[in-house]
């Protein structure tokens, strides 16, 4: 047995219940279980306006969030976990993925855009890669090697294409699926975001692919006002934004799920988190989060 692929080591000790997961629910679809919770975005959002117009650049909600979700897949290992020939494979990377339309048209063409995050990156580099590769996309049109490879199956006869993804499975089955064909794939990426807040929409749930490795699927909504009670026992107007998040249940229980969400939650409610680095120990009232 395999004990390492290009992108992932084996977990070799896996509890009963968890080993027979992959036998009793084989496909990423089986084991879907998806949470919609509610973000208070007010205090982030007054830190990036802060910081903007101090240092002249553009921070985005979704870069925060995007920041949020690679901080803590860090600090929680098990959300980089993928299953891939019955097996149990902790991935090497950290890597979000996300669709980008061209322009905001019906007819406008849609692109793969994959980023990898490394331990020293924090929401200020974060950012800066994002709007750097979006802006290279839109002005120049520009391509991935993904993007070319799927326009080239597309053009492939309806049988053949099909014995080609019979091919691939037994491939990823092995853990031997060629990089070519899975370098900037979503399919591939720890987490596949999808920001429909752009497009004044909300936050539905979003189903996982059998195919690739990808565990983690979240949409973002529309940022909206809502009264909020706080601490304080008052109802205060807040900056509210709402994510689904869709997992495959087989890599981790409830419980280290919802205490992930906790964490992403503590990250956006202070906003001076993300100047950390990704991988820079969390705060000891980060930590404190988990347990609330």
């Amino acid at each position: 047995m395999r004990k390492e692929r290009r992108d992932a080591r084996l977990i070799e000790k896996v509890d009963g219940l968890h080993t027979i997961f992959p036998y009793v629910m084989p496909h990423r679809t089986d084991a879907e279980i998806s949470m919609t919770e509610a973000f208070d975005v007010t205090e982030l959002n007054k830190y990036m306006a802060q910081v903007n117009e101090a240092e002249g650049i553009n921070l985005k909600l979704f870069h925060a969030i995007c920041t949020a979700v690679a901080r803590t897949i860090y600090w929680r290992p098990k959300l980089n976990i993928f299953i891939a020939g019955r097996k149990y494979w902790q991935r090497k990377d950290i890597t979000l993925s996300f669709v980008v339309k061209r322009t905001f048209e019906d007819t406008s063409e849609e692109s793969l855009m994959f980023l990898t995050v490394k331990p020293d990156m924090d929401l200020r580099s974060i950012s800066k890669d994002i709007l750097g590769d979006v802006k290279e996309l839109r002005q120049h049109g520009g391509q991935n090697d993904i993007q070319d490879m799927i326009d080239l199956f597309a053009k492939i006869p309806r049988f053949i294409l099909t014995f080609a993804f019979w091919v691939f499975s037994r491939l990823e089955y092995h853990g031997i699926m060629p990089k070519a064909l899975t370098d900037g794939d979503t399919n591939y990426s720890t987490a596949l975001l999808s920001n429909l807040g752009s497009i004044k929409s909300g936050a539905p749930y979003h189903h996982l692919n059998n195919y690739g490795t990808n565990s983690i699927v979240i949409t973002i909504g529309t940022m909206h006002k809502a009264v909020v009670v706080m601490e304080d026992e008052r109802e205060h107007l807040r900056d509210i934004v709402e994510m689904t998040v869709t997992l495959d249940e087989r890599i981790a229980d409830g419980f280290y799920f919802a205490r992930s969400l906790k964490l992403v939650k503590y990250l956006l409610e202070h906003p001076e988190e993300l100047e950390h680095k990704i991988g820079e120990e969390l705060s000891d009232r980060a930590k404190e989060a988990l347990t609330r």
